[in-house]
């Protein structure tokens, strides 16, 4: 039977194809946080002294544990900035906030980098450019003013 005799037709768009219209940049920002833990956590462990067996185990079981959970949110905050990408983002926007393309190019770059190293540096420069992501987020949804509430809770995370 063909029902597009019998429904309206409709356009919807969203990140899930279902569409549930629900977009946000704060999980991209946990993540990226998450990388930044992990990062400075790993760079405070010193590693043991002398030959203890178990003491050499722990300390590397901390470290492993601290690079796979840095390594899975790398990944998290990478696709979470490609369904903002290209799900949410559109032509206008390019349009209206000319260096969009390259900013998030550079994030999903950094994501990559994250999990490539332990570099605090990588992993502030991408707590930044999520940042700089979510503002043009909220600026094109029209409501710049939740920037500052996504702030608030994003910048307090530990």
């Amino acid at each position: 039977m063909n029902f597009s005799r019998f429904l309206p037709e409709i356009t919807a768009e969203a990140h899930c194809d279902i569409p549930c219209g629900i977009y946000e940049p704060t999980p991209a920002k946990i993540a990226a946080m998450t990388v930044l833990r992990m990062v400075l956590q790993i760079n405070e462990l010193k590693p043991p002294t002398g030959t203890d067996a178990h003491a050499i185990g722990v300390h590397a079981n901390m470290i492993a544990r601290r690079i796979a959970v840095k390594e899975q949110h790398a990944e998290t905050c990478k696709r979470e900035l490609l369904i903002l990408w290209t799900d949410f983002f559109k032509q206008e926007h390019l349009e209206k906030f000319p260096g969009l393309h390259d900013t998030f190019w550079k994030a999903a770059k950094l994501c990559s980098a994250n999990k490539q190293d332990v570099d605090e540096e990588h992993a502030r420069a991408l707590v930044s450019l999520v940042d700089v992501i979510a503002q043009i987020f909220y600026g094109a949804k029209g409501v710049p003013e939740r920037y500052a509430a996504y702030l608030q809770l994003t910048e307090k995370l530990f």
